[in-house]
């Protein structure tokens, strides 16, 4: 298994610059001087030199490489992985290193890495008729970063189609992995974070039902995508770290952005949430009103205020009933005549 090595290199990047283009500068002067001493009939020797470093003298700047705080580099020489350069600073290393980032290129739905041109990209028109050619940063972030996957189709439970939306903050924590394990890490995260979505929300109903067992500890629970959003968005975010482990990436947290059933069960779903409200309604009205009634018989009884025979108990308790629970004003009718 291949396992990250930290490069240790010195920071000496601006002493092999400067001493480059001191070099450069020497070179160029050996092939003034040479010059004019080789029409005196002087050896060609300081000329050659000249000559032969201004056309080679540049290869030391391919070694120059630039971090800056919270960025990696992942070196090769000549295809094996030879360390990573992870503090910020001016470094030179061998100028026939090259830097692997296969993920440069993608983009995704997330903080740092969006559809628009990048300002670390640079592009290079070469002729009016040929494409341009875009030099790519091979630089691995190690910052926090947040992805937002599209919103999926996904049936719960119980089979309704809900529409759901996650947000998934990460970070790459071993860049050999990240780069040389999966073929783009990035996208690779993307289809894990789509695949454990799915896993954990067939296991969850969108609102409490009975005889639903979530936990799979064999007991019926309350658990729901509505309800237990906490709970829901924890086992998603292991689920990822799980599949994502080999990866080299690090979640940090997921939470669930978006939930709701699928436009095509939306209405009637509605339509069920307003018949169980009015239910609960009419049950805690039919409750408050049978205690009214009972509290008005007993306060009678109590006072003697007037004796009622089971008959006109059950009229009254009746006549109460339609009109504590009734969707409209009651019209009382006053009886001036005698009650028998």
């Amino acid at each position: 298994m291949l396992q990250e090595k930290i490069f240790t290199t010195k920071k000496n990047g601006m002493l092999v610059l400067i001493l480059t283009v001191i070099l450069y500068l020497a070179a160029i002067a050996c092939c003034i001087y040479g010059g004019i001493m080789m029409e005196t009939g002087s050896s060609p020797v300081l000329f050659i030199i000249g000559i032969v470093w201004v056309c080679l003298g540049w290869i030391p700047f391919l070694g120059l490489r630039i971090l800056n705080p919270q960025e990696a580099l992942v070196l090769t020489l000549f295809g094996k992985y030879i360390g990573t350069i992870k503090n910020a600073g001016f470094y030179f290393v061998n100028p026939f290193c090259s830097s692997v980032n296969p993920a440069a290129k993608t983009k995704l739905n997330q903080s740092g890495d969006v559809d628009s041109p990048s300002p670390k990209s640079i592009l290079i028109p070469a002729t009016p008729s040929s494409a341009s050619i875009e030099m790519v940063n091979k630089k691995v972030s190690l910052k926090i970063m947040t992805l937002n996957n599209a919103r999926q189709k996904i049936n719960d439970y119980l089979g309704n189609p809900v529409e759901i939306g996650i947000a998934v903050m990460w970070r790459v924590v071993d860049t050999a992995k990240a780069v040389f394990n999966v073929d783009n890490y990035k996208e690779y995260l993307s289809l894990q974070c789509d695949s454990a979505l799915r896993d954990i929300v067939r296991i969850y109903p969108y609102d409490v039902a009975p005889n639903v067992d979530t936990t799979g500890d064999g007991q019926a629970d309350e658990g729901s995508l509505r309800g237990s959003s906490e709970v829901v968005a924890n086992r998603i975010k292991e689920k990822i770290q799980h599949k994502v482990a080999e990866a080299g990436l690090e979640i940090i947290e997921a939470r669930i952005t978006y939930l709701a059933y699928a436009p095509e069960i939306a209405a009637v779903m509605l339509q069920r949430q307003q018949a169980s409200a009015i239910i609960d309604a009419r049950r805690a009205i039919v409750d408050g009103a049978v205690g009214m009634v009972e509290a008005a018989l007993d306060r009678l009884n109590k006072n003697n205020t007037v004796e009622l025979d089971e008959e006109r108990k059950a009229a009254m308790v009746s006549n109460l009933l339609v009109v504590l629970c009734g969707n409209k004003d009651a019209q009382p009718v006053v009886n001036s005549g005698s009650l028998y």
